[in-house]
């Protein structure tokens, strides 16, 4: 069944290759459909992948090799949530580790350019609290690069 919102992510050449990293990195995830173009277009040949469907964590997505034009950037992301230090490290160092690079407060971008928010639960909590309790939590956020549970959790008590 087609899903009736679907997240198209522009690709230069490699979707099939970044779908499949994502399938195999986060949980609810697959390649479900991968189409070749019936003719030539502007980023590629007949014959070439042009489409990839697949799912990040149950959200459906479109992977589209349309060619060098555009590129990711922080203004889209995803964000995954994260309950424990072991699953926010997994997630971030599969990201990081395969040609990705660190940013700051818990964002990484992968080696596609796509940038992702690795959230621990215990940050968007701490945040959501209010108060004296959010305003440690941000400020410990914001020295951060991967985000350090112990440390918000910390933060969060005073």
């Amino acid at each position: 069944m087609t899903p009736k919102n679907t997240i198209c992510l522009w690709f230069d050449k490699d979707a099939h290759e970044a779908a499949s990293f994502y399938a195999a990195t986060f949980p609810d995830s697959k390649v479900t459909a991968v189409h070749k173009a019936p003719g030539d277009y502007p980023g590629g040949k007949k014959g070439d992948v042009l489409t990839v469907e697949f799912t990040v964590v149950g959200i459906p997505c479109l992977g589209l090799n349309g060619g060098p034009e555009f590129r990711h950037n922080e203004a889209f992301s995803f964000q995954i949530a994260t309950d424990t230090q072991a699953e926010t490290d997994r997630y971030w160092n599969a990201i990081v580790g395969n040609g990705g690079q660190e940013s700051a407060c818990g964002w990484c971008k992968d080696r596609w350019g796509l940038s992702w928010q690795i959230t621990p639960r215990a940050l968007t909590d701490g945040l959501a609290a209010g108060g004296a309790e959010a305003q440690r939590t941000f400020a410990a956020m914001m020295t951060m690069g991967k985000i350090d549970i112990a440390a918000i959790e910390a933060a969060r008590r005073g």
